[in-house]
């Protein structure tokens, strides 16, 4: 009869069955912590991603904003322009208005029948309680008198003309003289002469005068 002897190879068997299972083991092991590192990685990603996508957006924000700005910033300043440019066409229409346009009217206005200078009622009545002469005349006949010139430069004016006698041109220097427009008028030198088609005798005269404005 012969026996066989099967013990030390049933225990190889099991041996052998215990390293592959620790194998495998090992190996789902291994395979889960890698899926768990790629999940925690991929969500790591994921948020990282949505905070740079934020950072867009929000820079988009600021770009949309700043081109807004800009855009509104060339409307304001052509808005600007045209004020400045109307503020100086405004500034010029009254340096003309208080300029020589105002001398020139001014002059106008003391030769207007039945008008004078422009001066403050208290302080006429005040010249006429103190100087009665130095007011001028209501009765004056402002057509005796006519300019031929006038010239201003540097707020110093001159005027030249005929008159039909000193008179006249008294009277004349005397309403410049009360006129806020006018300071420290000036006769000057006149000469007679006689008009070639009247025949008239009349006086050429010339006085200068600061201006105020």
């Amino acid at each position: 009869m012969i026996r066989i002897n099967l013990l030390p190879q049933k225990r190889k068997r099991v041996e052998a069955g215990s390293a592959g299972d620790t194998w495998i083991l090992v190996a789902l092991g291994l395979l889960v912590f890698e899926f768990v590192l790629l999940f925690v990685f991929n969500g790591f990603k994921e948020r990282e991603l949505e905070a740079e996508q934020q950072r867009n957006n929000t820079i988009s924000s600021q770009i949309a904003i700043s081109q807004g700005a800009v855009k509104n910033h060339v409307n304001v300043t052509r808005e600007l322009e045209r004020l400045r440019a109307r503020e100086d066409a405004i500034a010029r229409l009254q340096s003309a208005r208080t300029g020589p346009t105002a001398v020139l009217l001014e002059i106008a206005k003391i030769l207007t029948p039945g008008r004078g200078p422009t001066i403050d009622p208290e302080a006429l009545a005040q010249i006429r309680r103190d100087n009665p002469l130095a007011v001028s005349s209501p009765n004056w006949d402002t057509r005796r008198l006519w300019i031929t010139e006038f010239h201003e430069e540097s707020r110093l004016m001159k005027l030249s003309g005929i008159a039909r006698d000193a008179t006249d041109v008294s009277e004349l220097a005397k309403r410049m003289n009360l006129s806020a427009f006018f300071g420290n008028v000036r006769l000057l030198p006149a000469r007679r002469a006689t008009d070639d088609k009247s025949g008239l005798e009349l006086v050429q005269f010339a006085l200068e005068a600061e201006v105020k404005y």
